[in-house]
């Protein structure tokens, strides 16, 4: 296989830029030991190592020989991949020539510092831990925007750090039809009952050992190379880490019961993992290896969990081994587990909403952003806005804070403008299914336990492409379309009405 890169210019370029992708290594390594193996006293110096790799990154992006390089090669003629080099890191120095290093270094602090706080106030249901640190955060996420400038309003700056060129007007539209589609649809589906919103498997108690012995076949299943280019571990918020193409890591929780919940998480993640594992070698070391955007990171992982994981098919697969680990399957059927999978029902929590109610846990989440950065929010007001914005969407609302407010990690992260990404994913998991079934029989392969013609798919048509193109760019190569909820509205009538 020749090689992609073959300017001189962009070899330069990539030489240089290899010391950029060591740091980015590094704290990757650093980030996954923090949330599964490191003690909890270990935060105080993990943060500061954290915040100082990140002003050493941008010092090395923002050496003017590295910039006059990525300069001179905007004007040379290159192939695709030279091209995707140089768009990838001038909107790498863009957003670096934009933050000044202390405010990375104070990013980076406080957001190491806000985790631990979170996890200590989810635990013992108590705001009051976690609120001054939210307060930071916000006031982090207003300062970031204006570094990086908008046209329309803050929240589009950090849209775009997530998900590149998608703009707030997008979303609210994205957002308006589904609102509009799905709050009547969930009436109707749980009138019909042709799913259950509950089911007797929830409250079955399992012993860790058990669940990890069926997570691991599924994944042996699904071909994850473990131990040779891959891991699954144990943490609070199950997550995907990549530290490169041939070593990319998963976590799962378990909870001793509701045993979906755990295959569901690992199913997930392996769909992220899969993007990364199955991306181009020769693109290793380069600014273009890795998934090109969250929202199509999450459509790999949506369809996976959503159009494989909760399909007949796969309850009628799982089934034998889910009866060998766990004796209480002796009760049930391949159709109980299929049910239980997908049960409808309005849910507290996200991780654990249904496919059906999921969107409108991110459009909650949406609207409180914007009002974040809009209209003055303060942390305090957060909980009983979050409350009351929930009774509308589902007519529920949380008696705890760990119920509500206090149930995502991601502000603890700084991560003010990621959340519409799982939205975007979620509806184009169910867009590729129309298309993927054009070329193969899906169901039909998921039953076989035969899942190579699908990931050969997926790597044909988006992972092999890494992040050469932009996320819509991508989509028009890929399924010759860009997003369109219309797919996802009819997924959920045919499968739930």
């Amino acid at each position: 296989m020749e090689p992609v890169f073959q300017n001189e210019t962009i070899k330069g370029i990539l030489s240089r830029y290899r010391r950029i992708w060591a740091i980015n290594h590094a704290q990757s390594v650093l980030g996954w030991d923090m949330e599964v193996n490191m003690p909890k006293e270990g935060i105080l110096e993990r943060s500061v190592a954290q915040g100082e790799l990140s002003v050493l990154s941008q010092e090395f992006i923002l050496k003017p020989d590295f910039i006059e390089l990525v300069e001179k090669a905007k004007g040379l003629e290159l192939n695709e991949y030279e091209r995707g080099v140089v768009r990838v890191l001038d909107r790498e120095i863009r957003i670096s020539k934009a933050f000044p290093p202390e405010f990375l270094r104070e990013v980076s602090e406080v957001t190491s510092q806000a985790t631990k706080a979170w996890e200590e106030a989810k635990k013992g249901d108590d705001f009051s831990k976690f609120e001054p640190w939210l307060d930071k955060i916000i006031d982090l996420a207003k300062r970031a925007a204006d570094y990086l400038g908008y046209e329309d309003e803050p929240y589009d700056a950090l849209l775009d750090l997530y998900e590149e060129g998608l703009r707030t007007k997008e979303v609210v539209g994205m957002f308006d039809e589904l609102e509009r589609e799905l709050r009547p649809l969930i009436e109707k589906i749980m009138e019909e009952g042709k799913v259950p919103r509950e089911h007797p498997l929830e409250k079955e108690k399992y012993e860790k050992e058990q669940m990890e012995r069926v997570n691991l076949w599924i994944l042996q299943k699904f071909g994850f190379p473990l131990g040779v280019r891959s891991r699954l571990d144990v943490s609070a918020h199950p997550f995907t880490t990549e530290f490169g193409i041939r070593d990319v890591r998963i976590t799962t929780r378990y909870e001793g019961y509701d045993f979906r919940r755990t295959i569901l998480s690992t199913v997930h993640e392996f769909g992220h993992a899969l993007y990364e594992l199955q991306q181009d070698e020769r693109f290793m070391f380069s600014p273009i290896a890795g998934g090109v955007s969250l929202g199509i990171h999450e459509s790999q992982s949506r369809f996976w969990e959503n159009i494989i994981g909760r399909s007949k098919e796969f309850a009628g697969l799982i089934y034998p081994v889910l009866k060998e680990n766990l004796p209480f399957m002796a009760n049930y059927t391949p159709e109980d587990v299929y049910l239980y999978f997908n049960l409808v029902r309005p849910d507290l929590i996200r991780t654990e909403a249904d496919v059906v109610t999921y969107n409108l846990h991110i459009l909650l989440r949406f609207k409180l952003e914007r009002m974040m950065l809009n209209e003055g929010v303060k942390a305090r007001d957060l909980p009983e806005l979050w409350n009351e914005e929930m009774e509308r969407l589902l007519g529920i609302r949380p008696k705890t804070y760990a119920e509500g407010i206090l149930q995502d990690i991601h502000w603890a992260h700084g991560t003010v403008g990621y959340f519409p990404t799982y939205s975007i994913g979620t509806l184009l998991a169910a867009q590729y299914y129309y298309h993927i079934k054009r070329d193969l029989n899906v169901e039909e392969l998921i039953a076989q336990g035969n899942f190579e013609p699908i990931k050969a798919w997926l790597r044909e048509k988006i992972h092999r492409w890494g992040s050469i193109y932009p996320p819509k760019e991508l989509l028009k190569k890929a399924i010759g379309e860009e997003l369109d909820p219309e797919y996802f509205i009819r997924w959920v009538k045919e499968r739930y009405l």
